[in-house]
């Protein structure tokens, strides 16, 4: 026992285990997450309940603690309505494609440390490659494509409108989630997610890339079309976007998927930039607090923090207009994203190459961004006033607008203005 705990170390420690183990893992991950899934729910109704000052569910089980298990039931029990206009292979085929990926992000996330199950030496982690967190992005990215064609199969504009704005939300803010974790790498010099939690024994990310973990959280949240950024299933403009149409089980697939989504990236932000299953300060000064079973607490308890996040973002935050939130991902994220590498790369360069410490790296990097951002603040300035000078030549030359020209009112365009509304405009002038 003791030489196969000695020989199976780092990424040599994965291969190794009988078929049986294998099979016990796999079932041991996805019953996990399906009860993380019923308590993220409740959780959720819990928090929201208490935030906005009401009672949550209470009634079903002690506390209303079984209020998620009953409505898996009730949606397995609800009438399934399938539209004629439907491609019904597709239609079957979308909140498959939407779930399944869901649970196979969490083959390479790391529970804990090697442990023995029934006499056999093995870590808490279904497997680990080389390029395991490539793999983590290429799969949540398949998912995608279930809210895709969920949208165009079900024959409905509204869900149309909805699988069009998660493949450009998708595209849009997977590219900083992806930039975000290049400093990760340049610090733990490896793309292994058990080598990474390896390389955090001294110090977590979070303390040496904090804005690398602040990009990744606003990513994340646009990711899993979270509010504010939930623009895929905004009911007030698409009913209810790409589900729309779907109803019972199909539906609660789709509810499943989001939220082992939700728990996924939570598990991700703690393996790159928390530690992973390492305990925190002061609980790390204790012995045997990153040995056996103990550090799955301290992973799930990590990820409880960040769903609760979730959770408060939506209690607190108003939904973003589309618009906003395109201009977000482009011209904030991901410029923001660009810079901090080339900051990250360089401070890397400077100390590996030229033997520079902390305190200068700090100091010549310090001067070009301070110069960087004051450049870029006067540009904005300049931006807004010309932007201010162009809307006071449109109100100077205001157009009038009849609404009622044709067959059908319509809305005016920019720049133009309804007769009375111009009248009233020369009265204030006046």
């Amino acid at each position: 026992m003791n030489k196969l705990i000695g020989a199976a170390q780092g990424l040599g420690a994965f291969g190794l285990d009988p078929l049986w183990l294998v099979a016990l893992k796999a079932v041991g991950i996805f019953v996990i997450l399906v009860l993380v899934t019923l308590i993220t729910i409740i959780m959720e109704r819990k928090v929201v309940s208490w935030m906005q000052m009401r009672v949550g569910p209470n009634r079903v089980g002690p506390g209303g603690s079984l209020q998620s298990l009953m409505d898996g039931v009730k949606l397995a029990l609800k009438e399934e309505i399938i539209p004629r206009t439907a491609d019904r292979a597709v239609y079957w085929l979308a909140p498959v494609i939407a779930c399944v990926p869901a649970f196979m992000t969490f083959a390479v996330i790391p529970f804990g440390p090697e442990v023995s199950i029934f006499g056999t030496a093995t870590p808490l982690q279904l497997t680990d490659f080389p390029v395991s967190v490539l793999y983590i992005l290429a799969i949540s990215s398949i998912g995608i494509y279930g809210i895709v064609l969920a949208g165009w199969s079900s024959g409905s504009t509204y869900a149309l409108l909805g699988g069009l704005r998660s493949s450009a939300q998708m595209i849009s803010y997977e590219i900083p989630m992806g930039l975000s974790f290049v400093a990760v790498f340049l610090y733990a010099g490896s793309i292994s997610t058990s080598e990474i939690v390896a390389a955090q024994a001294g110090t977590w990310f979070i303390v040496l890339l904090l804005p690398s973990f602040i990009i990744y959280v606003m990513a994340m949240v646009g990711e899993t079309n979270r509010a504010p950024f939930d623009l895929p299933e905004a009911e007030g403009e698409l009913v209810g976007g790409f589900h729309t149409e779907y109803s019972s089980l199909k539906f609660a697939l789709f509810f499943l998927a989001e939220y082992i989504n939700m728990v996924t990236v939570s598990a991700l932000a703690t393996t790159l930039f928390l530690g992973g299953w390492r305990a925190p300060w002061p609980i790390s000064l204790w012995e045997s607090a990153n040995t056996g079973w103990f550090p799955m607490i301290w992973f799930f308890g990590k990820i409880s923090v960040f769903i609760f996040v979730f959770i408060w973002l939506r209690g607190t935050l108003p939904r973003l207009r589309y618009d906003q939130f395109m201009k977000f991902g482009w011209k904030v994220l991901l410029p923001v994203s660009i810079g901090w590498i080339l900051i990250v790369a360089t401070a890397r360069a400077s100390r590996n190459i030229a033997g520079f410490d902390t305190a200068t790296t700090a100091r010549w990097l310090l001067i070009p961004l301070t110069i960087l951002l004051f450049i870029s603040w006067i540009f904005e300035e300049v931006k807004n006033r010309r932007s201010k000078r162009d809307v006071e030549l449109v109100e100077d030359e205001i157009a009038e607008f009849d609404p009622f020209a044709g067959v059908h009112p319509v809305p005016p365009l920019p720049g133009q203005v309804t007769k009375s509304e111009k009248s009233a405009l020369q009265v204030e002038e006046s």
